[in-house]
């Protein structure tokens, strides 16, 4: 497992990087999903730049929803990432010791977990996504994340 990024909710992109910028972290790579509506920029600390580009570091992700959206104290936070060698084989161990898939690896590539602390955890399957297979294929979201 690799450790990949931490995520949280903005809601305004400038001011975000201006304060991103006065740690020394600087933008590594943007996504934008128009159908999604949201907006992902990747930062990197200034040590970490050059490994960041090629997702070798772990990042900051700012998520900007295009739609606004009042996040209250601790809902701006989103969630730790990890990439994992084999999504099922990890998500079978975690359900067999009685973690719960809040979001199930349907597509063969993300799930996603809480802990204890209802603490969302998004799982990425390294490389290529799988092929889709049961029972996580058809298996119901839980809950949230």
């Amino acid at each position: 497992m690799r450790y990949l990024h931490t995520m949280i909710r903005i809601r305004d992109v400038e001011e975000s990087l201006r304060f991103f910028s006065l740690l020394g972290m600087s933008e590594v790579r943007r996504i934008e999903n128009e159908q999604g509506r949201f907006t992902l920029i990747f930062l990197a600390a200034s040590e970490d730049e050059e490994a960041g580009r090629s997702i070798k570091a772990p990042l900051v992700e700012l998520t900007y929803n295009w739609d606004p959206e009042d996040y209250g104290e601790g809902r701006n936070f989103g969630h730790l990432a990890y990439e994992v060698d084999d999504i099922y084989t990890l998500c079978q161990h975690l359900q067999d010791n009685g973690v719960t898939i809040n979001r199930p690896p349907r597509d063969g590539r993300m799930a996603f977990i809480r802990t204890p602390d209802n603490i969302s955890i998004e799982l990425l399957q390294k490389g290529d996504a799988q092929a889709p297979a049961e029972p996580w294929k058809s298996m119901e979201n839980t809950g949230h994340w």
